[in-house]
């Protein structure tokens, strides 16, 4: 054997003993690396299925709006905070906030909406969840069934709400004339119940409740047919008087120095009646047509001289108690003379007095009898006259 076919014959066992070697190598070396990647798919095939375990598929309704969604929220107040929808106080939440929540439950959240709402002339506000008009008055236990509307009823409800006025019928009786007249109606209205019923008012006519005002179940209204006619009268406007202090007069001294006059006003009254019956006259008008003129009186305000030469030392106080009882206010029967001296109003006036005698002060009235006496001595008091000298 050359050379050559021996070393090829030896090249080849060492490499038949190799592949030998890898052979049986094989096996725990591929264990050895599939370890690691079956550990991988382990853990991601753990891991997907607790993924899909906790996904749930949820059907939510905002506003009758509805979609379907996949979430890991565990209840409804989760979701609705995963979805940014704050809930208000007056939204409604089906099922109830808390609620434990489950793949294929359906979730609705409705909008709550305010209503203004104005129901046979009572104003109220209120809240609705509702989507429409209709539903509105559903929900509120409203009957409108033959109701007056300001709105459709198929009108939807914005999130800013609305204004609603709802009349519903009512029974209303009329009398006139003698008359019932019973109608069924929506109005808003007294007045325009009465012009449905056909009535009218003429003139001076009018009812027995306000025109305007809201015509109520079962109400009755009576119309007051009123005739009449206005009448005029005068009558006086009495006058004042003014008094200004004037020290020029004693004391106690009133001067009337312009007298009074009434003045005139015009009175126009109504003389109504209604439905047969006369009422008592009504004032309409007033007008004047003459002012009064005010009565002025001065007053005396300086203290009245006593003295009076060569009457002094008399004995006044048993005149006066002769002729008036030293009653500065005595009047004679036939009431021509007064005050404590008996003067007449004449001579009272000649001495320089105002008014009566026996208005003024007593010491006045003594003054002005010693002036009489110096001017015609004891004549005036032909009786008592003798008492001046004891």
């Amino acid at each position: 054997m050359s050379p050559s076919q021996s070393g090829h014959r030896a090249g080849r066992a060492r490499g038949s003993h190799r592949r030998h070697r890898r052979r049986t190598a094989d096996p725990a070396e591929r264990l050895r690396r599939l370890l690691p990647r079956a550990l991988v798919v382990a853990f991601l095939a753990g891991g997907t299925t607790a993924f899909v375990a906790h996904d749930k598929a949820v059907r939510l309704s905002v506003d009758g709006h509805p979609r379907t969604l996949h979430t890991f929220a565990d209840d409804i107040d989760e979701l609705l905070a995963d979805q940014h929808l704050a809930v208000g106080p007056h939204d409604l939440v089906a099922p109830a906030p808390g609620t434990g929540l489950a793949s294929g439950d359906a979730v609705v959240l409705r909008r709550g909406r305010p209503v203004r709402l104005t129901l046979d002339g009572r104003h109220h506000r209120v809240w609705t969840t509702a989507g429409t008009v209709e539903e509105a008055l559903h929900q509120l236990g409203v009957r409108a069934e033959g109701a007056y509307l300001s709105a459709s009823r198929s009108d939807p409800i914005g999130r800013h709400g609305l204004e609603l006025a709802v009349r519903t019928a009512r029974t209303v009786v009329f009398v006139a004339d003698g008359r019932a007249h019973r109608i069924r109606t929506t109005a808003a209205t007294v007045r325009e119940a009465l012009a449905q019923s056909g009535l009218a008012l003429h003139g001076h006519d009018t009812l027995s409740v306000p025109p305007d005002s809201f015509p109520r179940e079962g109400q009755t209204v009576s119309v007051l047919r009123i005739t009449g006619t206005t009448e005029v009268r005068e009558e006086p406007v009495p006058f004042r008087t003014v008094k200004r202090p004037d020290p020029r007069l004693t004391r106690g001294t009133e001067q009337v120095v312009r007298p009074g006059a009434p003045g005139l006003r015009r009175l126009t009254y109504r003389l109504d009646t209604v439905n047969g019956v006369r009422l008592t006259p009504r004032k309409v008008a007033a007008e004047t047509v003459r002012d009064p003129r005010p009565r002025i009186v001065r007053i005396g305000t300086a203290a009245a001289p006593s003295s009076v030469r060569g009457a002094d030392h008399l004995a006044w106080g048993a005149l006066a108690r002769c002729e008036a009882g030293g009653r500065p206010d005595a009047v004679d029967a036939s009431g021509a003379h007064g005050g404590l001296y008996q003067f007449d109003v004449a001579t009272w006036h000649r001495l320089g007095g105002t008014g009566r005698p026996q208005d003024a002060p007593a010491a006045e009235q003594t003054y002005r009898a010693k002036k009489l006496y110096v001017a015609r001595g004891v004549s005036p008091w032909p009786v008592c006259g003798r008492k001046l000298h004891g």
